[in-house]
């Protein structure tokens, strides 16, 4: 089954909602990191709120989300753009504690109860817009709500939920996000209130079967409009010719060393994982590019 995102509106335009199943997306990040089983949770409910978050933007408009956590897990890193494209790490992949009192992931064991989560998005204007609040959980999913109200002033609830199965693959993943658009009645906020405390897990609901759009379902009824459904892919924009660029950038003097002290040299992304090796006439090629510079 494909990953599927919706984004929609509910009860006369009083609710934007988000919902997404990420299953396919997190699978490839965590066969490209080797994730241990709480590093995927962490990394995969990031990719999933990276995901809704990127279809808020429009155009060439994308962010980059950074958790930083005192856990051992270090820092969680991940882009996101308006076409559902995501690409993300984490500093420390080959994490793993114990199930929390409740027998889940302890994910707020591996990214850490304090700290902070920043949010940087390009929206094509002189300066970026920056917004920045406090870790209160560590689950990621109370973090990003408070996110939403404190840096974004828009009133949300945010489920995120990835389940990895005891062979370390990735079972399910995906998540929601229900923002409250001014004017909505009381009534209709005790309702959703009550809608989203009733509500199973994400991950139970995608285990029987359930998609994005029945998901939201859960917590608005029938009075659901959909407006447009992407896949979220994994994808990172490195390349080759990149790199290349960045060797130049080191000048002379520093291709001169690695020429002569390595006789090689070896970028890696920390995005996507992957590796580019060049060899001693590479980078003498690469050498009078810089002299012309």
């Amino acid at each position: 089954m494909k990953d599927e995102l919706v984004r929609g509106t509910a009860w006369n335009g009083g609710l934007r909602v988000f919902a997404a199943r990420t299953t396919a997306l997190v699978s490839e990040m965590q066969r490209r990191h080797d994730t241990f089983p709480t590093a995927t949770a962490a990394l995969g409910r990031t990719a999933t709120v990276a995901a809704m978050m990127g279809v808020m933007l429009k155009g060439k408009e994308k962010l980059t989300i950074q958790v930083k956590g005192d856990g051992p897990l270090g820092q969680i890193v991940m882009d996101a753009n308006a076409e559902g494209e995501v690409r993300g790490f984490v500093d420390n992949p080959h994490i793993h504690l114990p199930s929390n009192s409740e027998g889940k992931l302890d994910v707020a064991g591996v990214v850490g109860r304090t700290g902070y989560l920043h949010v940087t998005k390009d929206l094509g204007l002189k300066e970026p817009y920056r917004g920045s609040v406090p870790i209160i959980s560590g689950e990621l999913a109370e973090d990003f709500t408070l996110y939403f109200a404190e840096s974004e002033q828009s009133p949300s609830a945010v489920g995120l939920g990835v389940l990895v199965n005891t062979d370390n693959t990735v079972a399910h993943a995906g998540g929601f996000i229900v923002q409250v658009l001014p004017g909505l009645p009381e009534e209709q906020l005790v309702r959703l209130e009550r809608a989203i405390a009733a509500m199973p897990h994400v991950t139970a609901l995608l285990d029987q079967g359930e998609t994005p759009e029945s998901i939201l379902g859960f917590l608005v009824g029938d009075d659901l409009t959909i407006h447009q459904t992407v896949e979220p892919v994994f994808q990172c924009h490195c390349s080759r010719d990149r790199f290349e660029k960045v060797l130049i950038t080191l000048g002379q003097k520093e291709l001169r060393s690695l020429i002569e002290e390595d006789g090689q040299a070896e970028l890696h992304c920390h995005f996507c994982n992957e590796k580019y090796l060049f060899e001693a006439d590479e980078l003498e090629a690469l050498y009078r590019l810089a002299e012309r510079k």
